[in-house]
């Protein structure tokens, strides 16, 4: 494994598993057996190795929705297996909660570097819901209250996961994706 590899791996579990804040940079060298001056040569900062976190795991969670939704034909079964997935995620032992809403959550609204990439996943999410929407020529649903069905869609999952965060349980995936399917 190359060593940029390594230290960004073990960078993401330690700040998946026990936060950004509480992430020092010698534990990450420690435990990714690499010398200091390698992790400066590869990320000038512990921010900008935060940066190539998140940046990393919006590619992955993007691909892994746009798999689960890849053998699916109309939106109500996409939405579904986003759901269903969210909720065997949420199930396992090491669930800590969205990696971009855990960051959000430890540092300062005006790091707009950070925020800018939180933002980008978080669009991500809602332009997918919109995206299987618009497939099934449902895009142009529009909520009571003047939001989109989509951006409905992303508020229940995202909740969902925050609420599972808080409850350690996945019952707010269960009813979110309820309340989904009642919405489509």
């Amino acid at each position: 494994m190359d060593t940029r590899k390594k230290i960004l791996d073990t960078a993401s579990r330690l700040f998946y598993q026990q936060g950004y804040n509480a992430t020092g940079i010698n534990q990450i060298i420690e435990e990714a057996g690499v010398a200091k001056a390698s992790l400066y040569e590869h990320f000038k900062s512990k921010e900008d190795l935060l940066i190539a976190y998140l940046e990393f795991m919006f590619e992955q969670t993007i691909s892994r929705f746009r798999h689960v939704v890849s053998t699916k034909v109309e939106a109500k079964e996409k939405i579904s297996a986003i759901f269903e997935f969210l909720s065997l995620n949420t199930n396992s032992k090491g669930f800590h909660g969205c990696q971009f809403l855990n960051i959000a959550g430890e540092i300062p609204v005006e790091n707009l570097r950070v925020y800018d990439v939180i933002r980008k996943q978080k669009n991500g999410l809602r332009a997918l819901f919109a995206e299987i929407l618009k497939s099934d020529s449902m895009g142009d649903h529009e909520l009571q209250s003047g939001e989109s069905l989509a951006d409905g869609l992303y508020l229940l999952f995202d909740g969902a996961i925050m609420s599972c965060k808080v409850y350690g349980d996945s019952w707010p995936v269960v009813a979110a994706h309820k309340s989904a399917l009642k919405l489509l």
